[in-house]
């Protein structure tokens, strides 16, 4: 059963993600846990934040295209092709070998030939890997993983959408048309480009808009200056800065005035601190250094619509 979602008519707005989104929209919540679970997928330490705030601005799902910008293979997609959406999945990173596990959950094709591998070509890259270790340990390896990708070969797929990937730069979506996107989501992946590359990817994602659509997107805030977050390497951006690059009038709502309160509940939410992912314990390379609950910046949601003139 799907949760049951506090959809409102989407507009404009800048708004940092209040921690009490978790228990407003609990269902919701969990069910992006336990598919998180059954993916075997480890989610950043604001990630359920982010997704609860994206799914519950999209006015629907069922039947819409949507593109998911920077997108991975990060649970955003999965989610709305679970939903029924048909998801065009961006992002730079060579996926064309992605992991059988989601093809024998969902309806995943490439957007091009060469976007996703076929399956015999992934089987077989599996059993010639280099593996290290003894000659019998590594060909009993094999043969597990093997056999392991073996019982993920695709079946008729659990859930109804459809998920394309789409390895490509989001500065340079040329075999996407003009006008064809019904809504952009991005999880917390637009701050990873350069100041203007983001803004190179902003009019792209802007240009595949079909009018009246909407960008849906969560980033990085910041309460006084831009800065970079070397850990995680992204930028952390002011109102100002946010209502620049996403072309946002001095009108559109935000809550920044609320900076530092909204900063000391997310600072004290145990929830997000006692649930952090392992990945988090193995590297000062990521938004949580070893695993130490010290947030630097708060996640902040961007809601964008396309002119329809």
């Amino acid at each position: 059963m799907s949760a049951v979602k506090d959809y409102v008519e989407p507009a404009e707005k800048i708004e940092i993600l209040n921690v009490e989104l978790l228990n407003r929209h609990r269902l919701l919540v969990e069910q992006l846990k336990s598919l998180a679970a059954e993916l075997d997928l480890e989610l950043g330490w604001h990630y359920l934040l982010d997704l609860s705030w994206i799914i519950t601005n999209l006015e629907a799902i069922d039947g819409r295209t949507i593109l998911d910008a920077g997108a991975g293979i990060g649970l955003m997609q999965w989610y709305l092709a679970k939903e029924g959406a048909q998801v065009i999945s961006v992002d730079r990173l060579d996926r064309s070998d992605l992991d059988l596990k989601y093809r024998y959950y969902f309806q995943v094709k490439g957007f091009r030939e060469a976007d996703l591998s076929p399956i015999h070509s992934i089987l077989l890259k599996s059993f010639l890997r280099k593996i290290g270790g003894p000659f019998y340990r590594r060909w009993m390896s094999k043969i597990i993983s093997f056999v392991e990708n073996l019982f993920r070969l695709p079946k008729k797929p659990t859930y109804p959408g459809r998920v394309l990937i789409y390895n490509q730069d989001l500065s340079d979506m040329l075999e996407i048309t003009d006008n064809s996107i019904d809504v952009v989501v991005a999880v917390s992946a637009l701050e990873h480009n350069t100041l203007q590359g983001l803004q190179l990817v902003l009019d792209e994602i802007i240009r595949v808009l079909k009018p009246g659509g909407y960008l849906i997107a969560t980033l990085c805030g910041a309460r006084d200056q831009d800065w970079w977050h070397e850990p995680s390497s992204g930028w952390c951006l002011t109102e100002n800065s946010l209502r620049s690059l996403f072309n946002l009038s001095h009108d559109t709502p935000s809550n920044f005035t609320s900076y530092d309160e909204l900063f000391a509940s997310l600072r004290n939410c145990t929830e997000l601190r006692d649930n952090l992912a392992k990945f988090y314990f193995k590297s000062d390379k990521n938004g949580m250094p070893w695993g130490k609950w010290a947030p630097q910046y708060q996640p902040v949601g961007i809601c964008k619509q396309k002119a329809f003139t």
